[in-house]
């Protein structure tokens, strides 16, 4: 019992296994000191605090902070006076000669040429941050597998996204695959998923991973591009490797230009197995399903972006996690029971396949939150390493040839990077005991006690685990067969799910995957890749392969070369994905003003961003002072209103930076945005990208000079109009501004409508028929 009467419950589960549950914070506490058994007491706390604190333990035994009370030392600990100048012989007002003997010159210089590790050859660029994985429905039905049966448990994780062809200092928003890799530090060691933003690769067999990443990689005569696909050695690749079919129209789709990490879905991409307590076998697709809904830039807007802020992503997420905003993703499973692989027209080992829901519904039973943004970015995001080959009890391989191709590589690439002792470093080292009888290699952290170093020993010390204990034990797989270089017959089919891809997109979607080929290609300049390639699209769609032939100078197909089979299936459109609740929650608004703006729709635009969890962001014509209306800098001088500071100025950003703008009234404010024409610029280009666009009293006639759309409807009067995302109210009272009660089809009341229409996403009407062409960006 607990000093004030509540439970505490510890169980035996089993020998070594404790769980404890308790309603009373403080008791755990003390439980844990009372024990005196560490690795009880560990389980204790865990139950009742939570264990995401058990990996920010491991680390902090090797995190050091600077503050003014700590000192500068050498490498070996010794404090140093001077690191401003090298040991020198020197004369009266004369510098002379460096000296050999100053070790700890020779150290800082020593350090500073060594600083930098090899990159990765490929997923370079990323960004990462700290989080918990949390079951709420157990599969013990398929495995048996702790982290995925033990509901009571909370796993800390870490995740690191990343692009995939360019360099670490190439652009965030460029075209390409995301990255998607979880590490796990479970009970029983770690468990990496590494994975992607889509669900399928461009091979089927690990030996084809040089020739493509050779190919997308800058071409080898002038390093040129970088970071993307847009050029011939990509496109010749592809098409002459059929199987890459599916996966390059989903690159050429949205979802290679992700509004957020924290916007897009996450794939195993691989094909693994589940093991349960019975030895029955489930082949498993793993699938995470962001909470705010799968979301994408615009392709201008994009490119845009990849020069004005290359850190764009990166920002993002470590913005979000400082504002309390945390990401959330739904973990789900799709299983295949053993006795049913082959009852499909694909085969379920094949990477360039998805498992279509309506055959393989995919079954949520978990939560991924991201909640703590890293210390340090190398020691971190960098040198953290990801093994498909990392898996814990219940979870094993399939055949998948991608899979066992990269559970080769992926350690031996990790080898490269950062020597045989990589799994050592803070980030990589599980958070469970680590007992073997490896030993030594470069940077070896580990001392190890003990007379013996191999097994069996005399002492018979630190034998294998049984099966009881916890140990890993490999399915007992039937394999028979020849020795071939070869694929199954449904290994041979690559544009079945290529056509169930397009087919299964909205008509905005088509049309940006079209203009996605057209650009590409456009960027080809030998006629044979091009030419070849529109020929491949009229396997997919005559009508695809049409237009884009006509967009890039390739002859048009007059047959297609396999007929469309017309078949859909959900989960393919991002469309799919819409939140499940409408929010704004970490949208980023601009609110654009001058001195003399509206200082009452201001104020109750900001506080409604603030109550509804968004990133309102102030854009003036100067980042320094701005006055409302009424106000002006004698006031401030004499105690009266003291104006605002905004972020930045409209020089400093762009409003590709935004989902959505805000520009408040105000004669003067109006009249100084009116002759600005970067401010007419940021309107028109948020028009042109399709975001939410609103104004107030006097500057509603700066939207009106800024779109001249007949088709756009503009406020005259007291009532608040949304039309094709454009929210204005040109008669100000309080009761015209409203309430923000939530995102509603229904809203009335100018906040309301702009909310609602912030979490669209989006106006695609406005593309649809024609708008948002019709405005100069």
């Amino acid at each position: 019992m607990s000093p004030d009467g509540g439970r505490l419950v510890i169980k035996c589960r089993r020998p070594g296994r404790w769980r404890a549950k308790t309603q009373d914070r403080d008791t755990a506490q003390s439980v844990v000191i009372i024990l005196g058994n560490r690795k009880m007491a560990q389980y204790v706390k865990s139950a009742v605090m939570g264990s995401q604190d058990v990996k920010a333990q491991n680390l902090a035994r090797d995190t050091v902070e600077p503050t003014k009370d700590t000192r500068i030392t050498s490498d070996f600990g010794t404090k140093q006076s001077n690191t401003d100048d090298w040991l020198k012989v020197n004369g009266k007002d004369k510098t002379g000669p460096m000296l050999l003997e100053d070790g700890f010159g020779r150290e800082k210089i020593h350090r500073f040429d060594h600083e930098r590790i090899p990159e990765r050859v490929v997923h370079a660029r990323g960004a990462g941050a700290f989080g918990t994985f949390r079951l709420h429905e157990s599969a013990a039905d398929v495995t048996s597998a702790g982290i995925l049966t033990d509901t009571s448990r909370s796993t800390p994780l870490f995740v690191r996204f990343s692009t995939v062809l360019g360099s670490r200092g190439s652009a965030d928003t460029v075209r390409d695959v995301r990255g998607f890799a979880v590490k796990m530090y479970t009970d029983e060691g770690n468990w990496d998923i590494v994975g992607n933003n889509m669900p399928v690769f461009f091979i089927q067999d690990a030996i084809k991973f040089p020739d493509l990443i050779h190919a997308g990689k800058p071409e080898p005569h002038n390093e040129v591009p970088q970071a993307q696909s847009a050029h011939n050695n990509f496109w010749d690749f592809v098409y002459g490797h059929s199987e890459a079919t599916h996966m390059y129209m989903w690159t050429m789709s949205d979802r290679a230009i992700p509004r957020s990490y924290r916007m897009m879905q996450g794939f195993g991409v691989n094909t693994y197995t589940l093991i349960n307590d019975g030895g029955e076998r489930h082949f498993v697709k793993f699938h995470f399903t962001p909470e705010l809904g799968v979301h994408s830039l615009v392709w201008d807007e994009a490119f845009k972006i990849a020069g004005q802020d290359p850190d764009f992503h990166r920002k993002d997420l470590i913005e979000a996690i400082d504002n309390g905003v945390f990401p959330r993703w739904k973990f789900g499973i799709q299983t295949i029971p053993e006795s049913r692989e082959h009852d499909f027209d694909f085969d379920v080992l094949d990477a360039t396949k998805l498992w279509p829901e309506d055959l393989v519904p995919v079954r949520c039973i978990g939560e991924l939150e991201l909640n703590r943004n890293v210390d340090e970015y190398f020691t971190q995001t960098e040198q953290i390493a990801f093994c498909t080959s990392h898996i814990v009890p219940g979870i094993g391989f399939s055949d998948d040839p991608l899979l066992q191709g990269r559970n080769f590589s992926y350690l031996d690439t990790q080898l490269s990077r950062l020597g045989i002792n990589w799994q050592e470093l803070p980030i990589n080292k599980p958070v469970c005991p680590v007992m073997n009888f490896n030993r030594d290699g470069a940077m070896r952290h580990t001392t190890s006690k003990g007379k013996v170093n191999y097994w069996p020993n005399r002492f018979d010390a630190q034998p294998p685990a049984t099966e009881a204990e916890g140990g890993y034990v490999d399915y007992p797989q039937q394999v028979a067969g020849i020795k071939e270089r070869a694929r199954s017959a449904k290994f041979r089919d690559h544009v079945s799910q290529a056509q169930l891809f397009f087919n299964s997109l909205n008509e905005v979607e088509r049309s940006h995957l079209i203009a996605a080929l057209s650009f590409e290609l456009d960027h080809c300049d030998e006629a044979i890749v091009y030419e070849r390639l529109t020929q491949r699209l009229a396997d997919i769609d005559l009508g695809l392969a049409q237009t884009v032939a006509d967009m890039v100078g390739g002859k048009k197909p007059e047959k297609a070369g396999r007929q469309n089979h017309g078949r859909k299936a959900k989960g393919l459109s991002q469309a799919d994905f819409a939140p499940e609740k409408p929010t704004i929650a970490s949208r980023r608004i601009a609110i654009i003003i001058a001195d003399g703006y509206d200082g009452g729709a201001f104020k109750a635009m900001l506080s409604a961003l603030e109550a509804a969890k968004a990133t309102p962001v102030i854009i003036g014509t100067r980042r320094s002072l701005i006055f409302a209306a009424g106000e002006d800098a004698s006031s401030s001088s004499s105690g009266g209103m003291t104006g605002v500071t905004p972020d930045h100025h409209l020089e400093g950003q762009r409003s590709t930076m935004f989902d959505a703008l805000f520009i408040p009234g105000g004669s003067k404010s109006t009249e100084t945005l009116l002759k600005s024409g970067r401010a007419m610029h940021w309107v028109r280009e948020a028009f042109g990208h399709l975001k939410t666009v609103a104004a107030t009293g006097e500057a509603v006639a700066l939207l009106e000079k800024a779109f001249q759309l007949p088709g756009v409807t503009i406020s005259s009067g007291a009532e608040a109009v949304e039309s094709y995302g454009v929210v204005t109210l040109k008669d100000v009272k309080p009761e015209g501004l409203g309430e923000v009660v939530g995102a509603a089809k229904n809203a009335k009341g100018f906040l309301d409508k702009f909310v609602t229409s912030v979490a669209q996403h989006r106006c695609f009407q406005r593309e649809l028929d024609g708008l948002s062409t019709q405005v100069a960006y």
